[in-house]
C-alpha cells in the first residue's frame, strides 16, 4: 500500500462517501441492540436468560472479524479493491437476515437468525475500520473515524426511533398478537434491511481504493499467506505480536464493552419495570416501554453524531486519551444514575451522557490504535482488536444472568449500575495508554 506520507488529503465529500456505509451498518446494529431483548422476551425468554441468548452477537464477532480482517489484507481486485468485496457480500447477507428476524415464530428461530445477522453485519463492518487506515494519512485519521461516528449516530437515531414513529404517526400496531412480534418491530426491520444494503452500496460504488505500491510483491505475499492453517496460525500468533498500545487499549475496551453489553441487554426490561410497571412482555405496557427505550437509544445516537465533530477539536486541544477518559467517566456516571430515575422524560438526560461516551468509544480507541499499526496489517490488527470488544461481552453473557438472579434479585436496573461502574473504571485505565502519534 502507499505510505502514509503519500496519501492525498481527502475532501469532506470523499470522507462522507467512504464512510456512508456505516450509516446502514449502524441502522442494522441499532435495530438489533434496541429490539433483540424485546423480541426474545415476546417469544418467551426469561430475564435471567437474556444475556446468554445475546451471546450470538459477540461470538460471531470473535470468529468473523479477525478472519475477515486477515482475508481483506490479502485481497486485491482491479475493480473491487481490497475491502469493498467484503462490504458488498456482508450487506447482502445482513439484509436477508433483517427480513427474517422479525418473522421468527419461536425463540430458537430468533436466536439462530441473530447468529446469521450479526455474522453478516461483522463481515461488512470490520473492513470499514481498516478502510480509514488504508486511505487516510495520520493527520486525517481522527477526522475519518469521526465521520464514521457521525454517520453511526445518524443511523442509530433513525433506527432506534422507528417503532415509535410507526406507532405515533402511522398508527401501526405495537401490541403482540398471538405471541407474534409487533408490527412496529417487523416493519422497522424490513426498512432497515433495505437501508443497510443501499448505504453500503453507496460506499462500494463511489469510493476507490489505493492499490498496493508493488503489485507483484503483494501477489507473491498473498500466495505465501494462502491456506486455512496459515490463516489460523497468523491470527492466533498475532496475540504475541500486538503493539503495546493495543494491549493497553485492550483493558480499556474490556470494561467499556461490559458496560455497553449490560445496557443493550437490560435497558428494556429495566425501563418496562421501573417506569411502565410491567414485567409481562405480552402486555401493551411492556411494549410501550420497548418503544421508549428506542427513543432513549435514539437520543444517545443523536448526541454521538454531534459529539463526533467536537471530540477531534478537543483532542487537539488536550489529547486523545484525556478526551476518551472524560467521555467514559461521563457515560459511566450516566448509566449509574438510571437507578435513581422513575420519570420517562428524565431518563433522556443520562442518555446524553451515554451518547458522549459512545461517540468517543467509536472514535478515539481506533484513532489511537491506527497510529500504532503497520500499514500492511491494518485490517488484520483491526480485526484482532475486536477480540477486546467481543470477549468482554462473552464474559458478561455468561455471568450477568446469574448475577441478576442471585445478587440483584431480578432487578435489571442494578445490572445497568454495574455497567456504569465498569465504564468509569475503563476511563481510569485510559490514562495508562501510550498514544504513539501524540507522543512521537
Amino acid at each position: 500500500m502507499q505510505s502514509s506520507t503519500n496519501k492525498p488529503r481527502l475532501s469532506f465529500w470523499q470522507l462522507w462517501n467512504m464512510s456512508f456505509g456505516f450509516f446502514g451498518i449502524q441502522f442494522g446494529f441499532a435495530l438489533q441492540n434496541t429490539n433483540t431483548s424485546r423480541i426474545f422476551s415476546t417469544l418467551g425468554a426469561n430475564a435471567d436468560d437474556l444475556a446468554l441468548f445475546w451471546l450470538a452477537a459477540p461470538i460471531t464477532g470473535l470468529l468473523v472479524q479477525p478472519v475477515i480482517g486477515y482475508l481483506s489484507d490479502n485481497t486485491w481486485h482491479p475493480f473491487w479493491g481490497r475491502r469493498r468485496p467484503f462490504f458488498f457480500v456482508g450487506a447482502l447477507l445482513a439484509s436477508v437476515a433483517m427480513f427474517l428476524m422479525p418473522n421468527s415464530s419461536m425463540l430458537w428461530m430468533a436466536i439462530a437468525v441473530l447468529w446469521m445477522m450479526d455474522s453478516a453485519i461483522n463481515i461488512s463492518m470490520e473492513p470499514f475500520r481498516a478502510f480509514v487506515g488504508d486511505k487516510l494519512n495520520p493527520s486525517q485519521q481522527t477526522a475519518g473515524f469521526a465521520m464514521q461516528t457521525f454517520l453511526i449516530g445518524c443511523g442509530g437515531v433513525i433506527a432506534s426511533l422507528l417503532p415509535s414513529l410507526l406507532t405515533n404517526y402511522l398508527g401501526v400496531s405495537n401490541v403482540p398478537v398471538d405471541g407474534a412480534i409487533p408490527d412496529t418491530v417487523r416493519y422497522s426491520f424490513y426498512f432497515g434491511g433495505a437501508i443497510f444494503a443501499l448505504s453500503v452500496m453507496w460506499t462500494v460504488f463511489t469510493t476507490k481504493e489505493i492499490p498496493p505500491t508493488d503489485l507483484e510483491k503483494f501477489r507473491q505475499e498473498r500466495k505465501n499467506n494462502q491456506g486455512f492453517a496459515r490463516a489460523i496460525t497468523e491470527i492466533l500468533g498475532g496475540f504475541l505480536k500486538m503493539p503495546k498500545t493495543m494491549v493497553q487499549l485492550g483493558w480499556v475496551q474490556f470494561f467499556t464493552w461490559v458496560a455497553l453489553f449490560s445496557m443493550w441487554v437490560y435497558t428494556t426490561p429495566s425501563i418496562a419495570e421501573i417506569v411502565f410497571h410491567s414485567t409481562d412482555a405480552q402486555s401493551a405496557a411492556y411494549q410501550e416501554g420497548g418503544n421508549w427505550v428506542g427513543i432513549m437509544f435514539g437520543v444517545y445516537g443523536g448526541v454521538s453524531a454531534i459529539a463526533a465533530f467536537i471530540l477531534p477539536i478537543l483532542s487537539r486541544m488536550t489529547s486523545r486519551k484525556f478526551v476518551h477518559m472524560i467521555c467514559l467517566m461521563i457515560g459511566g456516571v450516566s448509566l449509574v444514575s438510571i437507578f435513581l430515575i422513575s420519570s420517562k422524560q428524565m431518563l433522556l438526560l443520562p442518555m446524553v451522557g451515554v451518547g458522549i461516551a459512545w461517540a468517543s468509544v467509536l472514535t478515539m480507541p481506533y484513532a489511537i490504535l491506527a497510529g500504532a499499526l503497520p500499514a500492511n496489517r491494518m485490517g488484520y490488527y483491526m480485526g484482532l482488536f475486536n477480540f477486546f470488544v467481543v470477549i468482554p461481552q462473552i464474559v458478561a453473557g455468561f455471568v450477568l444472568g446469574a448475577m441478576l438472579k442471585h445478587l440483584f434479585n431480578y432487578q435489571s436496573v442494578k445490572v445497568l449500575m454495574l455497567g456504569g461502574f465498569c465504564m468509569i473504571l475503563a476511563g481510569i485505565l485510559t490514562m495508562f495508554v501510550k498514544d504513539v502519534v501524540e507522543q512521537s
